[in-house]
């Protein structure tokens, strides 16, 4: 029904192609797709379609980038380092934004448009973003995501739980490229706007122990046209010890070619 409301809307021109703006960015919509905007959402027959929906709904979505009782005591020291640079006091004692921004993080990045949480509801319900579908906390990929604009970095604290498990007693090796291409993917958005990953390439140094903290740092390399390159590593919280290293290609994309409008 909605597929089909949809179409006609289409046909008769009511969907524009314009597309809302995230801020801040949004994670992926897929494991390889980065987009910085959401679904035209913002339209008249949206706006329709949700005030329809029923109410007992929340209207916000859980941020899981937000500590909670599974976090470790390294993982809430470097969350709080960087959060504490999202703002800063000046000599008048006023607040202003810092360096850094944190990016919150839903199980599905549909939350991220106007109206998505009820839409969530009907539209593909039990679809949720890999990196956040294990409802136990602490039981997989618990992370927290930073931007600096000036710097053109990306910083993700990452936390291993048990049910990532590769070699005994390690984080798999699937696992650990999932979350440099979450990181590289929203970096990459952050500058470039939608994109997709092209290449990846990963190189493994160090096994990272089960249920231990690490240090996602992702920069610019360079940008050409359509192209960003990324590269990221992936130390232990001081940076002594090297865990993985990679480098990514990114291709930017056009939205509405991505969703068929």
């Amino acid at each position: 029904m909605i597929r089909n409301s949809v179409q006609m809307a289409r046909s008769l021109g009511r969907i524009s192609t314009g597309f809302m703006s995230i801020h801040p960015l949004p994670p992926k919509w897929a494991q390889h797709h980065h987009p910085v905007t959401c679904l035209p959402f913002n339209t008249s027959f949206t706006r329709t379609m949700v005030q329809a929906l029923p109410w007992p709904f929340s209207s916000t979505p859980r941020d899981f980038s937000l500590p909670n009782s599974s976090w470790g005591s390294e993982m809430t020291r470097l969350y709080e380092h960087y959060n504490s640079q999202c703002e800063v006091e000046t000599e008048g004692g006023e607040k202003q934004r810092g360096p850094w921004r944190r990016v919150p993080s839903y199980n599905r990045s549909l939350k991220y448009a106007k109206g998505g949480v009820y839409l969530s509801k009907i539209i593909q319900s039990k679809a949720r973003l890999f990196t956040r579908n294990i409802r136990v906390p602490g039981a997989a990929f618990e992370y927290a995501t930073f931007i600096n604009k000036e710097e053109q970095k990306c910083v993700c604290v990452f936390q291993a739980g048990h049910l990532l498990e590769g070699p005994p007693g390690h984080v798999h090796g699937g696992a650990i490229a999932t979350m440099i291409d979450a990181v590289t993917g929203t970096h990459a958005t952050y500058l470039s706007g939608p994109v997709m990953t092209a290449n990846l390439n990963i190189n493994y140094r160090s096994p990272i122990p089960l249920g231990s903290t690490v240090l996602l740092e992702s920069s610019l390399d360079k940008k050409e046209g359509r192209k960003t390159f990324i590269s990221c590593k992936v130390t232990n919280t001081d940076g002594s010890k090297l865990h993985t290293e990679a480098t990514g290609l990114f291709l930017s994309i056009s939205v509405s070619h991505l969703l068929g409008v």
